[in-house]
């Protein structure tokens, strides 16, 4: 006698419907097309924080940017997994996560080269003084009106604070350029083929580009600093794509400004949505993004179907690959909900 498997039900959060509508639900429908797996949106959440009287209705959540803090997990039992859509996890309490015996996934083979890339738009971009060449001809104005020339990326210095996942991709994707060198400060990466690990101050101190590629969190939490900009090059572009929050945006203000440096590649900030008369908008010398500027058809696929699959692996009963909090797959807790689902 065959048994029936029990209904392993998936919730998404509601911001997918604003930020990603449209890019996640083919995706999410085919991958969850199984006879035992039930998906819907999870119901609207106050300033999108998740509670426990939600998040106890289902075993997996499919997550954007919602925040999951001690407080969501109190007193929830049956939550197994949650799987972000992308891999920033800074509004995701882990250490409580792993209390409730429920992983985090991320999806690093989703992002790894379209952030790159995104990286490498902005440094050609600034190099280039993209921008301005665009606003220059749009006015009726020719080369010979142009206030600086652009700068070949060949003998300059690439500097990367951060080196996992999305810094290796970046530095080998900008091998062909012929940079002089590539400098990387990193205190969880011993070494990678190539790069010079060096201390935070000299990647500052002697890069041509210097790129955030860090995650946020208490230790990394304004960073990069008005001591660290002074300690550029006024050639020097600085470009972020990691977390608002590791740059403090007034000393990044100031040091445009005052021309401690040349100009910046902005995709995050502080507040997002930022506010529309921030002082980074008026400044001829900074390319502002969306937090979208690696968001491609790819990455939303991908990031779909890599968080699926994680869910996927939790609702067989089997590890998900991914996990962040990778001491909760250990815990008898989240073991015997493993078991509940083989």
């Amino acid at each position: 006698m065959l048994l029936k498997m029990p209904l392993f039900r998936v919730g998404v959060t509601p911001d997918f419907y604003v930020d990603a509508k449209g890019r996640f639900e083919a995706v999410v429908e085919a991958k969850f097309a199984v006879p035992h797996i039930e998906w819907e949106a999870m119901p609207e959440m106050a300033g999108n924080v998740a509670t426990p009287e939600i998040l106890n209705r289902y075993d997996a959540v499919f997550a954007m940017s919602t925040k999951i803090d001690a407080a969501s997990l109190a007193g929830v039992e049956r939550l197994a997994i949650v799987a972000r859509w992308g891999v920033g996890y800074d509004r995701i309490d882990t250490a409580a996560m792993t209390e409730a015996d429920t992983v985090l996934t991320i999806t690093p083979n989703a992002v790894r080269t379209p952030v790159a890339e995104a990286i490498l738009t902005l440094v050609l971009a600034l190099a280039k003084n993209l921008l301005t060449q665009d606003r220059l001809t749009r006015q009726g104005k020719w080369r010979g009106d142009l206030p600086r020339l652009g700068r070949n990326l060949r003998g300059q210095v690439l500097g990367s604070i951060g080196c996992g996942n999305i810094g290796k991709e970046l530095f080998r994707l900008a091998q062909p350029f012929g940079f002089s060198r590539l400098l990387a400060y990193d205190p969880y990466v011993a070494s990678v083929d190539g790069v010079e690990m060096v201390d935070l101050e000299t990647v500052c101190r002697e890069s041509d580009f210097v790129c955030v590629n860090t995650l946020l969190n208490e230790s990394t939490k304004g960073l990069v600093n008005e001591r660290l900009f002074r300690l550029m090059k006024p050639t020097a572009n600085f470009i972020n794509t990691a977390r608002g929050p590791i740059v403090d945006e007034l000393a990044l203000v100031k040091a445009l400004e005052e021309g401690w440096i040349a100009g910046a590649g902005i995709d995050v900030f502080e507040q997002e949505p930022p506010r529309k008369d921030h002082p980074l908008f008026g400044m001829d010398n900074v390319i502002v993004t969306p937090h979208g500027l690696p968001w491609t058809e790819e990455i939303a696929r991908d990031n779909g179907l890599e968080a699926c699959d994680n869910i996927l692996s939790v609702a067989r009963g089997e590890m998900p690959s991914g996990a962040v909090n990778r001491a909760v797959l250990s815990r008898p807790g989240f073991l015997e909900k493993l078991r509940r689902y083989q």
